[in-house]
């Protein structure tokens, strides 16, 4: 008698249950989200000064995002949906932008770089033939609002770094090499589009939003609307 054939087969062992959402372990990102509605909360008047640092100090100091849920139940900003996004402007055509590039960053066998405080043109040049080129917009001072990048790298590399309130986009491709661009939609129709183009032959293109820069002016001129608002209504 073959018992191989009548022997029952072994009770797969258990899986253990999936946390619950409450149950995860909270992120800074998380407590980013909530700190948000609660200086949110503070301006509209929902909390006093003393109850919003209250919060935010357990905020601080929660660790699941059940408990950071806590500090946020009974006001409104908790129960709405995510904030729309705002598509980006289209693409600018040809010829509204201008025949010569307002910067030329090139590199050739050496590195270059342009970050700090400087002013962003409509159309900057990127060139890195076996060097490096960074373009750091993180700082810059948006004249406009459509920037075009049009970045090339054989066997270099191009870096750029935009800030975190605007939209980022990128039209290219690699030759044995990578084009890579996060694509990025601002919450603010009035914030500045970065437009990557380009190629990328045996080296790389690289454009991503640079953590906690953001575009002043833009939360200046949001404050400016909000003041006009209210003037009126005064």
């Amino acid at each position: 008698m073959d018992l191989q054939k009548h022997a029952r087969p072994q009770d797969p062992a258990p899986r253990a249950a999936a946390p619950d959402a409450a149950e995860l372990r909270a992120s800074d990102a998380d407590r980013d989200r909530i700190a948000d509605m609660l200086r949110e909360a503070l301006a509209e008047g929902r909390l006093t000064a003393d109850e919003h640092a209250e919060r935010v100090e357990g905020v601080l100091a929660a660790k699941t995002v059940g408990e950071l849920d806590v500090f946020v139940r009974d006001l409104p900003a908790a129960h709405r949906g995510p904030a729309p996004r705002v598509p980006a402007p289209a693409r600018p055509a040809a010829d509204a932008l201008p025949a010569v590039a307002d910067d030329n960053v090139v590199a050739v066998f050496s590195a270059a770089v342009r970050k700090g405080r400087w002013r962003a043109g409509r159309r900057i040049h990127a060139y890195a033939v076996f060097g490096s080129v960074e373009i750091d917009l993180s700082e810059a001072m948006f004249e406009y609002q459509q920037v075009v990048v049009k970045a090339f790298s054989v066997f270099g590399s191009v870096e750029i770094r935009v800030p975190e309130n605007v939209s980022l986009r990128g039209t290219g491709g690699g030759v044995l090499g990578a084009f890579e661009v996060d694509t990025l939609d601002s919450d603010e129709p009035e914030a500045p589009v970065v437009y990557v183009d380009g190629w990328a032959v045996l080296g790389s293109v690289e454009a991503r939003p640079k953590r906690g820069k953001l575009v002043a002016d833009i939360l200046d001129r949001v404050q400016r609307k909000v003041d006009r608002s209210l003037r009126k209504h005064l």
